[in-house]
């Protein structure tokens, strides 16, 4: 079994894929042009995927009510800081960073929607330590 995509259901998944095309480096692989507005974005690598869409069947969560550390999405970055610095003034509102103590750098933040996004800057990527 290989882990294909999460979903989530937005207040507007057309501007919320914009959003995410021109400031995160996602792409639009698949996309509807009629109700529910479907997008799926995947990173850089293709690996991982986000489908959105605005499906009125079923409520769009509160998203600014829900405590990051309930849910998120997270990117990984070289440098949090600058990251973080270009995502606000593109909309993004910051809500905390934790340095941990290997050095890593974990900026949280709410994108325009109020949806929870990680910045990951890991002293040690994932799928690079010698364990």
């Amino acid at each position: 079994m290989q882990f294909e995509h999460f979903a989530l259901n937005v207040p507007d998944a057309v501007k919320m894929a914009e959003w995410f095309v021109a400031h995160l480096a996602m792409r639009i692989v698949v996309s509807t042009d009629t109700e529910p507005y479907t997008r799926f974005l995947a990173d850089q690598t293709g690996r991982v995927v986000m489908e959105i869409y605005t499906n009125n069947a079923a409520s769009v969560p509160d998203y600014r009510s829900l405590h990051p550390l309930s849910f998120h999405r997270a990117f990984s970055v070289t440098d949090a800081g600058a990251a973080r610095a270009r995502l606000v003034e593109a909309g993004a509102e910051f809500v905390d960073e934790v340095r941990t103590a290997d050095g890593s750098v974990l900026c949280m933040l709410r994108d325009p929607w109020g949806v929870p996004l990680q910045l990951c800057q890991r002293s040690v990527p994932f799928g690079r330590n010698s364990d």
